[in-house]
Formats: C-alpha cells, structure tokens, sequence
C-alpha cells in the first residue's frame, strides 16, 4: 500500500497550479507528514506511511531507542517529542535532525522506496554523523550531510561516517 499524494498539501504557483515535484521533494513531504502523525498519535496515517517490514538501525545509548520504541507502540508519542531542526532529501534518503538543549541530539535516515513509502529508518542519537556519497566510477567519496557544526561545539559526541 503507497500513500495517496493527494494528502499532501503541495504549493502553488501565482497561477493556482500545482507543480509536479521531484521525488526527492515528495519524500521530504512525506516525511514531514509522519512526524505530524507521530506529534498527534495518528496510527493509521503512520501505518500507510512506513512498511510493515520496516528495516531499522541504530547508534547511541540503548535506553534513547525513543522513535522505534514510538513506532512499534512500546512508549507513546507523548513520552519523548522529536522536535526536528532540519532537512534535507538526498536521492531516496531523507535527513532529519533535532536537538533538545545539551543532552539530546538525534540524526534520523530515512530511506524511501518508488511508491513512497518509507522503508528503512536509521537513528543515531547523541552521535555526529557525516554522509559520503561515493561516485561509482571513480569509487571517490564527496561529503553530502553533516551534522549540525553548533552541536559540536558544546561538547564530544562520537563520529559516524555513512557512505551512500
């Protein structure tokens, strides 16, 4: 099951008509829509949005599991509120990063499938993530993602680099 689109408020242009938007832009929104329906328990909205096979990975502390424990109904979406701070689409990936004052930092990797339904989700929490994406002919890597530089700053966090 894929999402209706139609759910997705799209902007317009001065003339009342909608663009058609690039799949990067479209997961972005799709993205966004699932930490509304996290924000306001909306179960089902969350079920058409991510697969039942959901692949998941993590980096952190074990007790800071807060969006997969969310996502299979272990804790409620009131107990931890991911506030995210930016975004960015990357291909079929979509980053998303937060913090809460000086403890709580996370990166969320979210990976899209044609349909636009999300498929697999990487958190790493109180980690400083870098992302590469490796040119397949030259196998070079060129930077795409950091984490956010001011989060640095305040304290020592561990480094993640991730190859796309």
């Amino acid at each position: 099951m894929g999402i209706n689109h139609s759910e997705i408020m799209l902007e317009q242009d001065e003339e009342g008509i909608s663009p058609v938007l690039e799949p990067q832009t479209w997961n972005k929104k799709t993205v966004k829509m699932l930490y509304k329906a996290l924000a306001h328990g909306h179960t089902e909205t969350i079920a058409r949005l991510v697969a039942a096979e959901l692949e998941y990975w993590y980096h952190g502390p074990p007790p800071c599991q807060h969006m997969m424990k969310i996502l299979t109904g272990e804790s409620r979406h009131t107990e931890f509120k991911f506030k995210p701070r930016s975004i960015m689409a990357i291909g079929d990936l979509v980053i998303m990063e937060g913090w809460d004052g000086f403890k709580t930092y996370w990166v969320h990797v979210w990976t899209l499938n044609k349909e636009g339904v999300i498929i697999q989700f990487r958190e790493y929490f109180n980690t400083w993530l870098t992302m590469l994406l490796r040119a397949s002919e030259t196998g070079d890597e060129f930077p795409v993602w950091q984490s956010d530089p001011w989060e640095r700053l305040h304290r020592s966090l561990p480094d993640l680099v991730l190859a796309i």
